[in-house]
């Protein structure tokens, strides 16, 4: 076995009986390897070394009952220290620990523990008190285990509410994406509600639409076969007269109504009245002055051969 890595010496020529001494060895570290093929060796010393810390595969040598690190410079001891379940005696004096893990409260075995002369932190310092004598080394046990008890308990209690929190948590975003969901869920209902209305409204004026569209069409050919389906036109002229026929009739009216008028005052008595004799007069030059034209001859025998 090596100064440095505890090897090129057997550790079999250090055992006695259940005994194994490791001390003013100058290790750097534990030959961990080598000391679990020792399982008789309940016992260990590795005082006066220069242990800095201890390798995580320490804790499996669980067949440990007594165990030393006096005078080493060990910061820290592996989170799962509290493995080793059998131990019952720690010697930790003159290291540079400032805490111990919380596995530390499993060495349910432990019944001597050595503390002095460590930056412990104050109230861990407080806790383990002096270890001068058997007893005080005995009460340092107990007392630092339920301290470290307590602190495991206050450390599973604030996973526990953790723990709690993050279901509490988890069941909140839960039920946010539920709402969430149900929220889009009626969202998408309701949109298509709507799409669906909007649809139906369109259907509808389509088909009113249609509807209008046919009606006309019908119309139309009603009106367009209306002229056809008749055996004749309708002849209006027949009973409306024209415009130039009711103007001659009221001109032979007029007419009519002069001749008569002449007639009673070239026949009757009335001839030698001053009305009479105006009339006639009238008519006398009338006569004369419609002889002279010609385009009224005209008229007056095309209207006679009518």
């Amino acid at each position: 076995m090596s100064r440095g890595g505890g090897k090129g010496l057997s550790l079999k020529d250090k055992l006695d009986g259940n005994e194994l001494d490791l001390s003013l060895c100058d290790l750097n570290e534990v030959p961990v390897r080598e000391l679990a093929a020792l399982p008789k060796a309940t016992v260990l010393d590795l005082s006066c070394n220069n242990l800095i810390s201890l390798p995580s595969d320490f804790c499996s040598l669980m067949h440990l009952v007594k165990l030393d690190l006096s005078k080493n410079r060990l910061q820290q001891l592996p989170l799962d220290f509290g493995r080793l379940v059998n131990l019952q005696h720690l010697d930790l004096l003159n290291n540079r620990l400032v805490t111990l893990p919380v596995s530390f409260a499993q060495l349910k075995n432990l019944k001597w523990l050595d503390l002095k002369d460590n930056p412990l932190d104050p109230v861990l310092a407080k806790v383990a008190g002096d270890c001068l004598d058997e007893k005080q080394c005995k009460q340092a046990a107990v007392k630092v285990l339920q301290h470290m008890k307590a602190i495991q308990s206050e450390q599973d209690r604030q996973r526990q509410r953790k723990l709690q929190a993050e279901r509490e948590m988890e069941k909140k975003r839960e039920a946010e994406q539920r709402a969430k969901e149900a929220q889009e869920r009626e969202l998408r209902k309701r949109e298509k509600a709507e799409e669906k209305e909007r649809r139906r409204r369109e259907y509808d004026a389509q088909k009113a639409a249609k509807q209008e569209m046919e009606k006309k069409t019908k119309k139309e050919t009603v009106q367009t076969r209306k002229p056809a389906s008749s055996s004749r036109p309708p002849q209006p002229a027949r009973h409306k007269p024209s415009w130039s026929r009711s103007v001659l009739r009221v001109l032979l009216f007029v007419l009519f109504c002069i001749l008569c008028a002449l007639a009673a005052c070239k026949l009757t008595e009335l001839q030698r009245q001053p009305l009479c004799v105006s009339v006639n007069t009238l008519y006398e030059d009338v006569v004369a002055a419609l002889q002279n034209h010609k385009t009224l001859q005209n008229m007056l025998q095309h209207n006679s051969q009518q």
